[in-house]
């Protein structure tokens, strides 16, 4: 799996494909932005739609660093996001 990392407000946020399948999985996928680790991590989700047919894996490795800033910008924390159960841990 793909992993990438990206500095916004001075924070490190580690990006990773979500792994969640939609109907729109040749169309969109899902990133997940987590930021620390453990019980006080931060997570959010966001769905991108890549240009042309690409693996989750692959098109995550295209998108730009300020690409990434921008879906995190424009992600939902995981407990508002069926990504993230809706909050279960």
């Amino acid at each position: 799996m793909t992993r990438r990392t990206i500095v916004v407000d001075s924070e490190i946020w580690k990006v990773y494909p979500a792994g969640r399948i939609t109907v729109y999985e040749k169309d969109e996928f899902g990133l997940l932005f987590e930021l620390g680790s453990g019980p006080e991590r931060k997570r959010r989700f966001t769905r991108y739609s890549p240009l042309g047919s690409r693996s989750p894996d692959a098109s995550l490795a295209e998108l730009t660093k300020r690409q990434l800033q921008d879906l995190l910008r424009q992600s939902q924390p995981a407990w508002t996001s069926p990504e993230g159960g809706y909050g279960a841990l």
